[in-house]
């Protein structure tokens, strides 16, 4: 167990955590649908630079993820729920768990709760009402 120190900390983070991410029963089929296997690479390269910005404050993150999680949620007919997210978390957790300790292993979960809570949330206001 090591402390998250770096981008190559971060990196393979991100690289556990989503490999994860695709072979899960829920999830997997989400994220393989909307993610092309030779586009992978560059989404865990800016996933990786999403998570520097976030925890160690370099900016390198460009991005929209809640428009990306807007888009996710309209291609699956606003079935997004919170089962999701929290699966999702329960993922985060359990990689960052299994690798890392410390306060910015904890600040990576902090940051990963608020987040969820934040995509779910515009998510849900942004979904066509029923009036």
């Amino acid at each position: 167990m090591k402390t998250i120190e770096n981008r190559a900390d971060i990196s393979f983070l991100v690289h556990t955590f989503y490999a994860q991410i695709r072979k899960d029963t829920l999830l997997g089929p989400i994220f393989n649908s909307h993610i092309a296997d030779e586009q992978w690479p560059e989404h865990l390269e800016k996933l990786t630079d999403f998570w520097e910005t976030n925890l160690f404050g370099i900016p390198k993150f460009k991005g929209n993820p809640t428009q990306k999680h807007l888009g996710v949620d309209k291609n699956l007919y606003h079935q997004t729920s919170q089962v999701h997210f929290g699966q999702w978390l329960n993922l985060w957790f359990q990689t960052i768990d299994a690798h890392f300790v410390g306060a910015i292993a904890t600040k990576a979960k902090e940051a990963a709760r608020r987040m969820a809570h934040g995509q779910f949330m515009a998510i849900y206001n942004h979904r066509p009402k029923n009036d």
